[in-house]
C-alpha cells in the first residue's frame, strides 16, 4: 500500500527509501550550491511548522508564498501542509491590483516573500489585507523579518507533539492549496486542490521517469505553477535530486554545472534554445556548415520507432556522432529526458530534440486537472509527434459533441475557491470537467489538441477559425516570435506579429541590410517583404477562409511584464485586442482582398 497519502508524508517516504541523499534539493546563491539532506528538509520544514504554530496558524489557515523557484519555496509548502494550513502559492510577476484581489479573497494570514523583488509589489497594499499578520522574507530586505527568525521562534517553540496530533487529522481529501490561475479575462479564480488531488497525479506520471534516485533534475519553472510543483513532489517520490536554476538566463550554463537527467520546460524555452543553435550553425563556414544543415534537415525529418527505415537510422548515427553530440554536450550532456507542456509543441522541435538524443514528451493538463490529463511517455508506441500522449492510467477522457474535451478522475479539483457558480459551470452533474480546450483521440489513443473552444471565431461569411492552431503552424518560422490571429466578424483573417528580433539580426546581417533599430526595421521595405513571403509560404498549408490576408509587424517583444502574455505565457488575448486596437482596426481597412 502506497505510505504517501498526504502530501508531506514525502518526507518521511524519503527518510525511509533514499535515507543517504545529500542533495535533495539543491539552490545556487552568490555563485554557490547549498546542498540539503533529507534530514536537513525535515529539520527546517519542521521549524517553519513550530513557527506558524507560535504565530496562532490553526489548521484551514491561508499561508501564501511569492517567491521564485528555490529549496526554501519546498521547505515552506512542507511546513505550511503539515500544520494543517493551505498553501496558496502566488506568481511573482502579477500586477498589484491580482495580490490586492489573491491576499484579500484567500484571506491570508502569513506571506513568504523570496525578497525586495517580489516584496517591492506588495508593499504598498500590506495594510489593506484585513486578515494579514506578518510578512517574511527569505532574503535580506529591508523592514521585513527574515525566515531564518521564524525558524528561531520554532526552535523556541517546539511541541513535536502538537505537530503530530495536526498532522494525524488531515485526510487525503483535505484541501491542500488554492492555486489562482492568472485567467486571460476578469478576476483570477481560486482552484482548490486536495492532497489526493496531486498525489493521484503523481503516481499516474511516475511512468515517465527512465532512471531512479541517481536522477538529477534542473528546475527553472516557477513553483507556484502546478505543472512545476507536481513535478517536484514525483521527483521526492522517486529520490530524484532537484537542482534549482538561479534564473531563465543562467538555464545553460547551470546545466553544463548540474548535469541532469531531466528538464522541464515550456515550448518558449525550446524555440530559443533551438534557434540559438541555428543561429551559432549559420556562422560556421564551409564543410562544417554544410554538414550541420544535413544533420539539422535529417533531424527534422525524424520519425519514431526507426519508422524511416534502416538507411536514415545510419545518417542519424553518423549525425548524431558529428553535430548533435555538440548539442548535448551544451545543455549537460546527460538529458535523458525533456518534459514539455503549457503549450502546444510545434512536431518539428520535437523531432529535432529525439534526432538530437533528447527526447521530448509533450504533456497537457490544466491547473484543475492536478495538471496532467495526458502525457506521451517511453511505453510501446506512448510518443505520436503533434499530440500530447496517451490518457493518464486513473483519468477518463470523453470528447463531447462539439469537440470539447471532458475530464473525470482523482486528479480533478475541489471546485473553484468561493465561486459555487463557476465550479458548476466547469464539472456537469456527471462529474466530467469541462477543459474548455478542442481535441480528439487518435486512432492509436493519443490526445490531440486541435483548439481552445473559446478562441474559436466566426468571420463576418459565417466560417470558423482557430486562431491557435494556425498560430502554432506560423510560430515554425525562424522570423516569427510570436503571433496573435484576429478576425471576429471580419471578412477575413488577418494578424499581428512579433518578429523574432535576434534572428531577423543575423538574417540582416546574411543579406548585407544594415540593422538600426527594432521599430526602424519593422518598416523597411525589404524585411516587409521577407514577412510577406513566409506568411505567404505558411498560408499555403490552409483553407482560403483561414489564410491570413494582411499582417502588422509589432516592434517589441510580448511578456509577462508587458501585459500580453500570462504567467504561464500564454496570450491575453482580450488585453492584445484592446492595446493594439488601432493597429488591428488598420489590418481591416485596407480595401478587401
Amino acid at each position: 500500500m502506497n505510505s504517501v497519502t498526504r502530501i508531506f508524508d514525502l518526507q518521511a517516504h524519503i527518510r525511509d527509501s533514499f535515507p543517504l541523499k545529500t542533495d535533495l534539493l539543491a539552490g545556487k546563491e552568490n555563485g554557490t550550491w547549498t546542498r540539503y539532506s533529507i534530514n536537513d528538509y525535515i529539520r527546517i520544514s519542521t521549524h517553519i511548522s513550530f513557527g506558524l504554530m507560535a504565530l496562532g496558524i490553526k489548521k484551514g489557515d491561508k499561508v501564501a508564498t511569492i517567491s521564485g523557484s528555490r529549496p526554501e519555496w519546498n521547505f515552506v509548502d512542507m511546513a505550511i501542509l503539515q500544520a494543517g494550513a493551505i498553501h496558496v502559492p502566488v506568481y511573482p510577476t502579477i500586477s498589484e491590483s491580482d495580490y490586492r484581489y489573491i491576499l484579500t479573497h484567500a484571506e491570508v494570514k502569513v506571506v513568504f516573500v523570496s525578497g525586495w523583488d517580489t516584496y517591492r509589489k506588495i508593499e504598498h497594499i500590506v495594510q489593506d489585507i484585513p486578515t494579514l499578520q506578518k510578512v517574511y522574507a527569505f532574503r535580506e530586505t529591508e523592514g521585513v523579518p527574515l525566515l531564518s527568525e521564524l525558524i528561531s521562534l520554532g526552535i523556541e517553540n517546539d511541541v513535536p507533539e502538537q505537530l503530530e496530533a495536526v498532522k494525524d487529522s488531515v485526510k487525503p481529501d483535505d484541501l491542500a492549496t488554492i492555486i489562482y490561475t492568472s485567467g486571460t479575462t476578469g478576476n483570477p479564480k481560486g482552484v482548490m486542490l486536495s492532497h489526493h488531488n496531486i498525489i493521484s497525479n503523481f503516481l499516474a506520471c511516475e511512468h515517465i521517469l527512465p532512471f531512479g534516485d541517481e536522477g538529477k533534475a534542473l528546475s527553472y519553472l516557477p513553483l507556484c505553477h502546478i505543472y512545476e510543483r507536481m513535478l517536484g513532489y514525483l521527483y521526492h517520490y522517486r529520490g530524484v535530486s532537484i537542482y534549482y536554476a538561479e534564473s531563465i538566463a543562467t538555464i545553460v550554463d547551470n546545466m553544463k554545472e548540474v548535469k541532469p537527467d531531466i528538464l522541464s520546460t515550456v515550448p518558449r524555452l525550446l524555440e530559443k534554445v533551438y534557434d540559438k543553435i541555428m543561429a551559432n550553425g549559420l556562422k560556421l563556414k564551409g564543410f562544417k556548415k554544410m554538414v550541420f544543415f544535413w544533420a539539422v534537415h535529417l533531424g527534422l525529418h525524424y520519425e519514431m520507432y526507426g519508422g524511416n527505415g534502416w538507411y536514415y537510422e545510419m545518417k542519424l548515427k553518423l549525425a548524431r556522432k558529428l553535430v548533435f553530440s555538440k548539442w548535448q554536450a551544451a545543455l549537460g550532456g546527460n538529458l535523458k529526458v525533456m518534459v514539455s507542456g503549457g503549450a502546444a509543441l510545434q512536431p518539428r522541435l520535437a523531432k529535432v530534440f529525439w534526432a538530437a538524443g533528447m527526447p521530448v514528451l509533450e504533456g497537457y493538463g490544466l491547473t484543475e486537472t492536478s495538471p496532467v490529463i495526458s502525457v506521451n511517455n517511453f511505453s510501446p508506441n506512448g510518443v505520436k509527434f503533434g499530440t500530447v500522449g496517451p490518457i493518464i492510467s486513473n483519468a477518463q477522457v470523453l470528447i463531447a459533441e462539439d469537440q470539447e474535451i471532458l475530464c473525470k478522475g482523482p486528479c480533478v479539483m475541489i471546485g473553484y475557491y468561493k465561486e459555487p457558480e463557476l465550479t458548476m459551470a466547469a464539472i456537469d452533474e456527471t462529474g466530467w470537467f469541462h477543459t474548455g480546450d478542442l481535441g480528439r483521440i487518435e486512432p492509436e489513443g493519443h490526445l490531440k489538441i486541435t483548439g481552445r473552444k473559446k478562441e474559436i471565431f466566426k468571420t463576418s461569411f459565417g466560417k470558423y477559425i482557430s486562431p491557435e492552431l494556425i498560430e502554432n503552424k506560423f510560430k515554425e518560422s525562424h522570423f516569427i516570435d510570436t503571433i496573435m490571429v484576429v478576425g471576429e466578424n471580419q471578412k477575413y483573417a488577418a494578424a499581428i506579429i512579433v518578429p523574432d528580433f535576434a534572428f531577423l539580426k543575423s538574417w540582416c546581417a546574411r543579406k548585407e541590410v544594415p540593422y538600426t533599430t527594432d521599430s526602424e526595421m519593422v518598416n523597411v521595405e525589404r524585411v516587409r517583404k521577407r514577412f510577406e513571403k513566409e506568411v505567404s509560404k505558411f498560408n499555403k498549408g490552409f483553407g482560403a477562409t483561414e489564410q491570413i490576408k494582411a499582417f502588422e509587424l509589432l516592434d517589441s517583444e510580448w511578456t509577462t511584464d508587458s501585459g500580453e502574455l500570462t504567467a504561464s505565457l500564454k496570450l491575453r488575448r482580450p488585453f492584445i485586442q484592446d492595446k493594439y486596437k488601432q493597429r488591428i482596426e488598420k489590418l481591416f481597412n485596407k480595401g478587401e482582398d
